[in-house]
């Protein structure tokens, strides 16, 4: 639950944005239109050697996102979590704050500033997660990112041999770990919680145990062999007795996952600075979930004249990708390349392209997920995960968990073209390395959704009625997730009535319905996807109004991918000038439009940030 880099995003990008005469190297730090105080003294230089060596002290609290990022010295080692571990983090981090802080206004130029500001929300994200949240004595998902070896088992950036050396220090690590997880809990846990770290540690143990030796079978070393051997039934021991444990405590599990409304409040600034009332998230949410379904209703009566939207729905379903949703998503990113490229929507910065391969067992909690090389990488494939249904879910359930190719073609879209996959072939390209390691949720997230609205309105697969239910499927879903985060952890919603409204608004099949709604239980912050897709389109536009709509989108993207990750409202500061703010689109009061040649009017609502 720390700043995504299981995602790690941008800074600046070498752009040339022609129209605005843009110089490539400052990209990430376009300055507000508005003026901005004159600076007396300029501490620029001291704010980026600050800025260096606050990258350097969490690479030594954060070892796992470091290696993750490229830096292989840290390969192996994993972060203490210990009491005392987690407080010299959190002290550390309070430091750092203050330091920053310390920088003022009028002794910054605007791109100083910025880069402050943009530290500073960092900051106070990896605070709000460390401290405020609770999820450390609660929450498996506040771990299990940490404990992945996928680096050492997928990535090829050092011959099998020498990865292989470092998984084994990361399994050597790894029993002491999981003892200081196990003892920071705090009894009893919420229900959604055990189940997901009996998935989590329980799907370490069979992966170890069964796929492991497979993998470093190869290698002829056998002092090597001989220490992974002794290490991997360890780890399989420590995950295994760990998956065991929590699964004892079912008999005494809770419901009290809810951050409450001041936390969840405190999370939206923290991590995004969004600082908008909950009542009127909720209310734009509720407006852009009926938008969807007024959609799916238009699209349905086309695709499906007669029948109800779940019968419409499932009839999209039923054409399922040949050879399975793996080999059906290979198929679809050459298209949706050469669309990208044909219709010039956004920059393709390199040459690089994705691997899609089926997610391991340790790692299906939820459908599709990409993994990408950090900035530091050089030349290594991403890998666009796709989950397979439990097997222990009836063959209806797993069949409907299998989604269509319509659906499918757009959860492709949002992990790779031009979602995730191209996000990051330009924050790897960025010129300031704090933006290319640290991208918020809502930022990418946000990006990766409103590409699958961007990609149907610009016509993708001829913009059919079938498509266009693809793609409203996947906003349905972001929607109730939008929803079910604001009702679960601030409006007493239950899991229940979370999954109903999966079922019976999100349109979404039974076994994904339930993870979902239990995904909202751990993982507060899932309301990201609308949120930043909202706030996008509000930018887009305002940007756009007076640069030619439509015909400005090319320059709109580039230019929003140029700054790295921050929270959305710093962004907008930059393109448009004045404060940070958050705004969201909504759509019009009048029924919303079904043609994919034009992108429809907004209202707004906007509160400035604090």
């Amino acid at each position: 639950m720390r700043p995504i880099r299981a995602f790690a995003l941008t800074a600046c990008i070498a752009l040339a944005l022609a129209a605005c005469k843009q110089n490539a190297s400052n990209a990430a730090s376009t300055a507000p239109a508005t003026p901005a105080p004159a600076a007396t003294a300029n501490d620029d230089a001291a704010l980026d050697k600050a800025v260096d060596a606050f990258i350097d002290g969490y690479f030594q609290h954060n070892p796992v996102f470091a290696a993750s990022a490229g830096k292989h010295e840290y390969d192996g080692k994993l972060p203490d979590y210990s009491p005392e571990g987690l407080k010299a983090t959190a002290d550390w981090l309070h430091a750092q704050r203050d330091a920053f802080a310390a920088f003022a206004d009028d002794k910054l130029d605007e791109q100083g500033r910025f880069r402050r500001d943009y530290a500073l929300a960092v900051i106070d994200g990896n605070l709000f997660w460390l401290e405020d949240s609770g999820f450390a004595y609660n929450n498996p998902g506040f771990y299990t990112g940490d404990l992945s070896p996928s680096m050492y088992l997928t990535r090829p950036y050092a011959p099998l041999a020498t990865r292989m050396d470092a998984f084994i220090r990361y399994q050597e690590a790894l029993p002491k770990a999981i003892a200081q997880i196990k003892a920071n809990f705090k009894l009893p846990l919420p229900a959604s919680y055990i189940d997901l770290g009996v998935n989590s540690f329980g799907g370490y143990a069979s992966f170890f145990a069964s796929d492991v030796p497979k993998i470093f079978a190869e290698v002829k070393d056998d002092a090597l062999q001989a220490r992974l051997k002794a290490s991997n039934a360890a780890a399989v021991k420590a995950t295994q007795e760990m998956a065991d444990w929590l699964k004892a405590q079912k008999p005494h599990a809770t419901q009290d996952f809810a951050l409450g409304a001041e936390k969840f409040a405190k999370m939206l600034h923290a991590t995004e600075r969004v600082d908008i009332p909950l009542d009127q998230l909720k209310a734009a949410g509720e407006a852009d979930l009926a938008r969807n379904l007024a959609s799916l209703k238009s699209a349905c009566d086309q695709f499906a004249p007669g029948k109800t939207l779940q019968q419409c729905m499932d009839k999209d379903n039923a054409d399922k990708p040949q050879g399975g949703a793996v080999e059906g998503a290979r198929a679809q990113l050459a298209g949706l390349r050469q669309f990208i490229v044909d219709k010039d929507l956004v920059t393709i910065p390199g040459p690089e392209q994705a691997k899609v391969e089926e997610a391991p067992p340790f790692n299906r909690w939820n459908f599709a997920y990409i993994e990408i090389p950090g900035p530091y990488e050089k030349n290594l494939p991403s890998v666009y995960y796709i989950a397979p249904p439990d097997p222990s879910w009836p063959k209806a359930e797993q069949d409907a968990y299998v989604p269509g190719k319509s659906a499918l073609l757009f959860t492709s879209a949002h992990e790779v073209w031009p979602g995730h996959f191209l996000q990051f072939l330009h924050s790897n390209r960025a010129g300031w390395k704090f933006g290319q390691l640290f991208v918020g949720y809502a930022f990418a997230e946000g990006w990766a959704h409103y590409t699958e609205e961007m990609m149907f309105d610009a016509g993708l697969d001829g913009a059919t009625p079938e498509v266009h239910i693809g793609q409203l499927s996947e906003a349905l879903l972001r929607d109730v997730r939008f929803l079910s985060a604001i009702g679960l952890h601030t409006g007493g919603m239950t899991m229940a009535q979370s999954e109903k409204m999966f079922r019976e608004q999100g349109m979404q099949d039974p076994g994904n319905a339930r993870q979902q709604a239990a995904r909202g239980t751990y993982d507060p912050a899932y309301l990201n996807y609308t949120l930043g897709k909202l706030m996008i389109m509000q930018l887009r536009e305002d940007w756009t109004r007076d640069k030619g709509g439509r015909n400005a989108w090319k320059q709109f993207h580039d230019q929003f991918l140029s700054y790295g990750g921050p929270p959305i409202p710093l962004v907008r500061a930059q393109m448009l000038g004045g404060a940070p703010e958050a705004k969201l689109w909504t759509a019009p009061a009048a029924a919303p439009a079904t043609s994919p040649s034009a992108a429809p009017t907004p209202a707004s609502t906007a509160v400035p940030q604090g």
